[in-house]
């Protein structure tokens, strides 16, 4: 069982507070940047930043279905972490400002499975999970 990464970014052609502000804000603007494949989502405490709690059901693929239950933290300004009660998964939030707006990152990492099962996780899921997070992105770029 090895570490399984997805990453996807994009640059959003605003200032990374606004960009920040935006991202951690879980009860009214996260809702509108979750593509179709986020369902049933709910803040369960706070909405705004650390301390915030949430959850979720992402559609993965049309048989992979993941109950998120995150907690969320900010280490340092400009990064979220949401860590997942129910897994291994943790995504982490990054915006930090680049010439022409801001850069944002969005990387989660998970222990995936053993054996063949592992592998093809490890293969297929990285690109899949990146295809969702880039359509996040879409839609936080639309949002600013």
């Amino acid at each position: 069982m090895g570490k399984v990464t997805a990453v996807a970014e994009r640059t959003i052609e605003a200032p990374a507070d606004k960009v920040r502000a935006l991202v951690a804000d879980y009860a009214e603007t996260r809702p509108k940047l979750l593509t179709e494949h986020y369902r049933d989502y709910e803040v369960i405490e706070g909405g705004v930043g650390a301390g915030t709690k949430a959850r979720w059901k992402l559609q993965a693929t049309s048989k992979r279905v993941r109950d998120v239950a995150a907690t969320v933290t900010e280490p340092s300004e400009g990064t979220l972490v949401e860590t997942d009660a129910n897994s291994s998964m943790v995504t982490t939030w990054t915006v930090r400002e680049v010439p022409g707006g801001s850069l944002v990152r969005i990387e989660t990492t998970w222990d995936g499975a053993g054996g063949i099962g592992g592998f093809f996780e490890k293969t297929f899921a990285p690109g899949g999970l990146k295809r969702i997070y880039e359509g996040v992105l879409g839609k936080l770029a639309e949002v600013v």
